[in-house]
């Protein structure tokens, strides 16, 4: 079954009018494509497995698809229909050892890597807690104390913390959509996952902002009349300097770290990849791309407390301290009006919140991408897309996909933990 999108990359060479292209690969029907193949519009490296073969039992059952649930305006349809209509790439329901569904449209595949997008952000606070416990690392303290070329920028008054709950008060905003944009006109070239003409051909001599983190240390400034911690305003340039951090103070590329600490030891069924930016640095806050099931492994990594067989590879205090939520959180998020009526009631660690004492969160990306993680039912459910809009979370893709894992879950028998 597919998704209804005209076909992309038809024919050898493809045709003139299925043709992806870098200007085109984040827009549908093309992204359909680009999005299973994002190493091959960007440039990447390679985020190596390691260790012995994951063994999964599969139990997928043919009804499993026919469950009814309601999407965001309140229909009710089976659960593949609501997947196809809502633009899903891949969906996989993983329960304990389990594997209790599995599909894939769109001509995506059980062994082809899916870009995360911003679920990157949550993979790179999770090494960031392996880093602490490498480091003397103060959360109070500010970012421009462990890499002095943010002193002056709009990070050096901020908190590490505050960096991590994206409360850092920074003056830069996102803007998916327009073009004039501060984000699309110097963040997203500097990223490399966007298309500006010409960008791709600037020389590192020719522009005060070729990389990312030119970007952090030359273009960030305080926002005026705003304090750090104070509200949650959702900033992609957080991550890329926690990713900065990591690799500062560890003397590794981000991705690298990524892959001794976690990846290789993960026990994974494929090697990952991560896009890098314009200087050939990872982009942490959202350039990682894995197969399916690897980016449900990873849930149940943070599922089991950083535990895999047997072997504590995340520090257990470290994914426990993102579910324990105090009154300083819950105003910090109330604060911003934007989130208001979202299924989401925190967001804490680079991690959204759905219900803390259940341990029901996610990672979240961009075009509908979602790591959800339940710890009540011993659950995760992975899921890729290639939504129409980069909407984070207000979209109706994403809300009627969003609101099925959640009836999915609930629907689900709660398993014994060991």
């Amino acid at each position: 079954m597919t998704n209804n999108h005209p076909d992309v990359m038809q024919g050898f060479p493809p045709q003139r009018e299925s043709q992806v292209t870098f200007a085109n690969y984040m827009q549908l029907p093309y992204s359909t494509w680009g999005f299973r193949n994002t190493e091959s519009v960007t440039h990447s490296s390679m985020v190596p497995r390691g260790g012995d073969l994951p063994v999964l039992k599969v139990a997928q059952s043919d009804t499993f698809a026919e469950r009814n649930v309601q999407d965001a305006n309140g229909e009710e349809m089976p659960l593949g229909r609501l997947l196809q209509k809502y633009c899903a790439d891949g969906f996989l329901v993983l329960q304990g050892d389990t594997i209790a569904y599995e599909a894939y449209w769109n001509g995506f595949s059980e062994q082809q890597r899916h870009i995360w997008f911003s679920m990157t952000k949550s993979l790179v606070s999770t090494a960031f807690g392996i880093l602490m416990e490498e480091h003397d690392i103060d959360l109070n303290a500010s970012p421009a104390v462990y890499i002095n070329e943010l002193k002056g920028s709009g990070f050096e008054r901020t908190s590490l913390q505050q960096v991590l709950n994206h409360a850092s008060a920074i003056a830069f905003k996102e803007n998916y959509v327009d073009p004039e944009s501060e984000f699309f006109r110097y963040y997203a070239p500097a990223m490399g996952l966007a298309y500006l003409p010409g960008a791709q051909d600037v020389q590192p001599a020719d522009t005060e902002i070729y990389g990312v983190h030119d970007f952090l240390a030359k273009f960030i400034k305080q926002e005026d009349g705003s304090e750090p911690g104070a509200v949650f305003e959702y900033n992609s340039a957080n991550a890329d300097l926690i990713g900065w951090i990591i690799a500062r103070l560890s003397g590794m590329p981000l991705h690298d770290f990524i892959a001794d600490r976690i990846w290789s030891r993960l026990g994974t069924y494929h090697d990952a990849a991560i896009v890098v930016d314009r200087a050939y640095m990872p982009v942490a806050t959202g350039g990682m791309l894995s197969t399916l099931r690897d980016a449900a492994l990873f849930g149940r990594l943070i599922l089991n407390r950083g535990k895999v067989n047997g072997q504590q590879i995340i520090p257990a205090h470290w994914v426990d301290e993102t579910l324990k939520i105090d009154e300083n959180d819950r105003e910090r998020y109330s604060n911003n009006d934007l989130n208001q009526g979202e299924a989401w009631k925190y967001y804490k660690n680079m991690w959204w919140i759905l219900d803390a004492d259940k341990g029901e969160y996610a990672a979240v990306g961009v075009h509908g991408q979602v790591i959800y993680i339940n710890r009540s039912k011993e659950l995760v459910i992975a899921q890729f897309s290639s939504q129409p809009t980069a909407s984070q979370v207000g979209s109706v893709e994403f809300r009627s996909k969003l609101g099925a894992i959640r009836q999915i879950a609930s629907q689900q028998t709660s398993m014994p933990r060991a």
